[in-house]
């Protein structure tokens, strides 16, 4: 059940075996590293904080426990998984877009086959579908042979080139002059999967706190300092105001595993070097859904990667609906509450159809007008902006910004989902050699 930050007091208290006492009203909070913060706000120690219960976040808790460790897990939403854990393709990546030995590559890689693993043993709902990749003008022929040889370096078994013949033997309904066939690409149910790591995760010991919201921090000395707030406090807060903290956590061991929020998070940690947090910029993407009718393919069909994302692709989820996205929208003037909250627009307009047929007929012609259905939109978080080259996953620990016991995760974009075990496991390394 969602717990609210009153809840969180009460939580601690009894499963982590403190003594608090919640005072009858919070006095001002100053921000400043100098004034530091008032006596009567709670402060408590705790083991291990894991900021962020997204699939990344609940794997991470997962492993941690596994080692023996007490963790707490905070989250801004009434529940797991709500901004893009459950907003994207559900894809199982092979490990073919990234640049050798980068962490996308390798964790894609890694992570990828602890997830069949995983899902396998754990009866998670998932499938082995098979990906085609297509060129559709000679033009992108190049482009697709670069990815071959990319996929090959970073060690995806089965890779290989099939003319435009047997892709239409296999798709009939298929247009291309070439595609790259990966058949270990899969799909996943994204929600099962996070239930079943955060089963595990609360079985050893590990305790989910909802509606709780980490609003910045400080450092004394080299300790770090979490201010907690309850998300339902946030609500009327314009941005500027000083906020009051309910709590302050003081943990041996932090992972900022905030997604969306989680570089402005960083910058509100009072003593963080700030030269060391990148920028960050946030993509849009819709989907759509192809209306009731028979799927018209059976694998996962992808074009030539474009400007921030793998192009308008297709999917198809474990119930053989057809999905076609996600586009890229980039959006500016991203406010603190905006990320804390998970307050974006995430409809789907309509009209934006049209946008859509054109670029999914270079590959399927025989789409029908009408045909598209409004689904569902996703915010990305990203490092590198529009016509800049794709940024790595950033994971960030003391030897950057030397701040013991804290590691960073920013950019975890996609392949995100596929790569989260393998992360989580990395994570536990680092923190307990």
């Amino acid at each position: 059940m969602p717990k609210s930050s009153a809840s969180l007091l009460k939580l601690l208290k009894h499963s982590i075996r403190i003594r608090i006492k919640v005072p009858q009203s919070i006095k001002n909070f100053t921000t400043s590293a100098a004034a530091g913060y008032s006596n009567s706000i709670p402060k408590e120690k705790v083991d291990c904080v894991v900021i962020g219960a997204g699939v990344v976040g609940i794997a991470i808790a997962r492993e941690l426990a596994f080692k023996g460790r007490q963790v707490l897990v905070l989250d801004s939403a009434s529940t797991f998984g709500t901004a893009t854990s459950s907003r994207n393709s559900e894809v199982i990546h092979a490990g073919i877009y990234y640049p050798p030995n980068s962490l996308k590559a390798v964790f894609c890689v890694k992570g990828r086959e602890m997830m069949y693993s995983y899902c396998s043993e754990h009866g998670v709902p998932h499938k082995q579908l098979g990906k085609l990749i297509v060129a559709t003008r000679d033009s992108e022929i190049p482009k697709l042979n670069e990815l071959l040889i990319r996929g090959t370096e970073n060690g995806v078994d089965g890779l290989r080139m099939i003319d435009n013949s047997e892709a239409r033997r296999m798709e009939p309904e298929l247009q291309c002059v070439k595609a790259l066939l990966s058949p270990v690409s899969g799909i996943v149910d994204s929600h099962s999967l996070m239930l079943s790591l955060l089963g595990e995760a609360e079985n050893m010991g590990t305790i989910f706190s909802y509606n709780t919201t980490v609003i910045g921090g400080h450092l004394e000395g080299n300790q770090i300092h979490l201010h907690i707030i309850g998300s339902k406090n946030l609500d009327s807060w314009n941005g500027g105001d000083t906020l009051h903290p309910e709590l302050v956590l003081v943990p041996k061991f932090v992972v900022n595993s905030a997604g969306l929020a989680a570089v402005s998070l960083a910058k509100r940690l009072i003593g963080l070097d700030h030269g060391v947090i990148p920028s960050t910029y946030y993509a849009r993407g819709c989907y759509f859904t192809l209306s009731k009718t028979k799927p018209p393919f059976t694998h996962l069909i992808y074009p030539i990667p474009e400007d921030g994302g793998l192009g308008v692709h297709v999917t198809l989820d474990l119930d053989g609906l057809v999905k076609f996205g996600p586009n890229v929208e980039w959006i500016g003037g991203i406010s603190d509450i905006s990320v804390f909250l998970n307050r974006f627009d995430y409809s789907v307009c309509p009209d934006k159809a049209d946008r859509f047929y054109p670029e999914i007929r270079k590959y399927y012609p025989s789409l029908k007008d009408g045909s598209l259905e409004p689904g569902y939109a996703g915010i990305r978080t990203k490092l590198s902006g529009p016509r800049q080259m794709p940024a790595d996953f950033v994971i960030q620990g003391e030897e950057v910004h030397r701040v013991p016991g804290l590691v960073n995760l920013f950019g975890i974009e996609s392949p995100g989902l596929t790569s989260s075990m393998a992360i989580s496991q990395h994570i536990a390394s680092r923190l307990f050699v």
